[in-house]
């Protein structure tokens, strides 16, 4: 479903109040709830909007759709960002499940994400200006294993241009979540994805999601 908001604080007012409301009803339903977070610059300011939410933040579990295979004090690591954006005022109580490992290769940190994955209620989804999504780059080495029906939750992908190993959820595991937000803002974006909608390309990785019908989906956008 899509959703267009007239501002850059609609926009984050509307998404933060359905990303609440999600979180509420599993956490009714289940007594617990998993959120897969995002990095990157775009969803700061969601992050510090949830974290002043009053939702049952000690049964909520966060972990990341994917990460930069950096340490968590690395300027460009998406731990670091959670935690200093997300993880404090009421979401603090929250447990938080990161994918660096220090000491560990990447391959070795993979495979500890997989044992302790957790099934994801709800991810919080972004998009790249070359259609990329979670970090399911377009040419990266491992694409295609990233996109096989039956990939691990977790892998290492190598990104063609951007710097950083990676460890990102597969299309296999996003597809298992209980529902996906993809939250993307700007004119580009929204020209990438209605045409990452027409059909699935490898070329747009998130055509895998936007294009595929029963993907349970909803996109948050504003100029």
């Amino acid at each position: 479903m899509w959703h267009e908001h007239s501002s850059p604080e609609a926009g984050i007012r509307a998404l933060a109040h359905d990303i609440a409301a999600r979180m509420r009803a599993r956490l009714r339903s289940a007594g617990h709830c998993t959120l897969a977070v995002s990095g990157g610059r775009s969803p700061v300011a969601l992050f510090q909007q949830l974290a002043r939410t009053d939702i049952d933040w000690p049964n909520v579990y966060v972990q990341l759709v994917d990460e930069r295979y950096v340490p968590p004090d690395h300027p460009d690591s998406n731990e670091g960002l959670v935690r200093h954006h997300l993880l404090g005022g009421r979401a603090a109580h929250a447990h938080f499940l990161g994918l660096y490992r220090a000491g560990a290769s990447i391959d070795q940190a993979v495979a500890a994400a997989n044992d302790e994955f957790r099934p994801i209620d709800l991810a919080i989804l972004g998009m790249g200006n070359d259609g990329h999504t979670a970090s399911l780059f377009p040419g990266a080495r491992q694409l295609d294993d990233a996109l096989a029906p039956h990939a691990a939750h977790y892998l290492h992908v190598t990104p063609p241009q951007a710097p950083h190993e990676r460890i990102t959820l597969s299309l296999a595991a996003l597809r298992t979540c209980g529902h996906l937000i993809l939250y993307i803002t700007g004119p580009e974006k929204r020209g990438i994805l209605r045409e990452a909608e027409k059909k699935i390309d490898k070329r747009l990785p998130v055509s895998f999601l936007v294009a595929e019908p029963g993907v349970s989906l909803d996109v948050h956008w504003h100029p």
